[in-house]
């Protein structure tokens, strides 16, 4: 016995060799992948994003029937009182209804972001080697399918009902870009809050508290002109309000400098401010 075990120990260690030099030289890095890009990174956790609305279509109401509901209702409910007719309305009504509409929906990817942390899958993002904010990024690119989605529902339905965009094609896609770009930023606040409070619950709630205000509290609806002039003062400095008039303009042919470059700044200001915070917040977690 002591002998066949002799002769049979070399035998393993000799074809053994040659495995554990592949291994050390995995290991050491020879045969690695390269690390992704941030770009690829961002995408790929856009697309896991959106691959959530595949799995759990219910997602998808707030940009579908729900954006159908307020063109529909705001129109036909204020149309004659506020500009005599609804066709009339619809014009001025569409490019901010659709404003409102896309802006509301950016509190979801706070909602997101809470979900996936509670659930703990934002502690096995940290350990892979990436581009840290790629995982907030991807959110924000995952759900810009979203604000492309209310975006051309409610522009069909406003064409059902009789909106006639004069500045053509061109127009409607300048002001859609726009807004998706302030969208895409706006979103940077609601990442905040999903990762400074504890519950969906809560990020709802504070969302809803900021969003309401800051929306109606604009030129989406009607002009601030009949307004109180201390109201006046805070709608015409709104952002929404901004944007807003530069959407409606676009869409009607104009090029307002001004209003655009409102919207671009917010948006810029916001991407600093809020994306700064939300990566020390990722990285404190």
């Amino acid at each position: 016995m002591s002998t066949a075990t002799a002769k049979t120990e070399p035998e393993d260690v000799e074809l053994a060799a040659p495995d554990q030099e592949r291994l050390s030289a995995l290991l050491v890095g020879q045969d690695r992948p390269p690390r992704p890009s941030a770009l690829s990174a961002s995408l790929t956790f856009g697309w896991r994003a959106m691959l959530k609305i595949k799995h759990v279509p219910d997602q998808l109401f707030d940009v579908t029937a729900f954006p159908i509901m307020l063109v529909l209702m705001y129109t036909y409910l204020f149309g004659g009182a506020l500009a005599g007719s609804t066709e009339e309305y619809i014009q001025f009504l569409l490019p901010g209804i659709m404003v409102m509409s896309v802006v509301m929906i950016t509190m979801y990817t706070g909602v997101a972001v809470n979900t996936d942390i509670a659930k703990g899958v934002f502690d096995r993002f940290r350990t892979l080697p990436i581009w840290r904010p790629a995982p907030m990024v991807g959110y924000l690119l995952g759900d810009v399918l979203r604000y492309l989605l209310a975006s051309a529902v409610m522009l069909s339905i406003g064409m059902l009902i009789g909106f006639r965009p004069e500045g053509g094609v061109l127009g409607v896609l300048a002001g859609v870009a726009l807004l998706i770009v302030f969208s895409f930023a706006f979103s940077w606040i609601w990442t905040m809050f999903g990762l400074l409070l504890r519950s969906e619950k809560s990020v709802m709630g504070v969302s809803m508290m900021v969003i309401f205000p800051l929306t109606f509290l604009s030129n989406v609806f009607v002009d601030p002109k009949t307004m109180p002039g201390w109201l006046q003062a805070f709608v015409n400095n709104s952002p929404v309000t901004h944007l807003a008039t530069a959407v409606r303009e676009l869409m009607a042919g104009n090029w307002p400098a001004a209003a655009i470059g409102w919207s671009l700044g917010w948006a810029g200001v916001l991407m600093a401010v809020f994306g700064v915070v939300t990566m020390r917040l990722y990285n404190r977690k």
